[in-house]
């Protein structure tokens, strides 16, 4: 059960991580680019953590999936960025990729 703890933190870290990269303005701002800093090593690290139980190609898959679902959710939601049918509908296809990785394939460790 922890494996996949730590993979959502490593993939909520991911995202507030990429998320502060625009507020950062190419890290000419303190505190938006220590929370760049800070997401991404926490990321790494809980990734790392994961990948002791779940394969690497299976936990990266997920891992930048759901993060790029969620920062695109993100930026949509608080950033003002439109998303128009096609990037629902890929984003729609990322989650469902995941889905069928975790509820159908023998590759990830259940």
């Amino acid at each position: 059960m922890h494996k996949w703890l730590y993979l959502l933190v490593a993939i909520i870290s991911e995202v507030a991580g990429t998320t502060a990269l625009k507020s950062a303005e190419g890290f000419t701002r303190l505190w938006p680019s220590c929370v760049v800093v800070a997401g991404y090593a926490s990321a790494f690290y809980f990734l790392s953590l994961t990948l002791k139980a779940i394969p690497v190609g299976i936990a990266y898959a997920i891992w930048s999936g759901l993060g790029t679902a969620l920062v695109a959710v993100v930026a949509w939601v608080f950033m003002g960025q439109r998303l128009d049918l096609p990037a629902v509908f890929g984003i729609l296809l990322i989650i469902a990729g995941v889905l069928v990785l975790n509820l159908c394939s023998t590759s990830a460790t259940h």
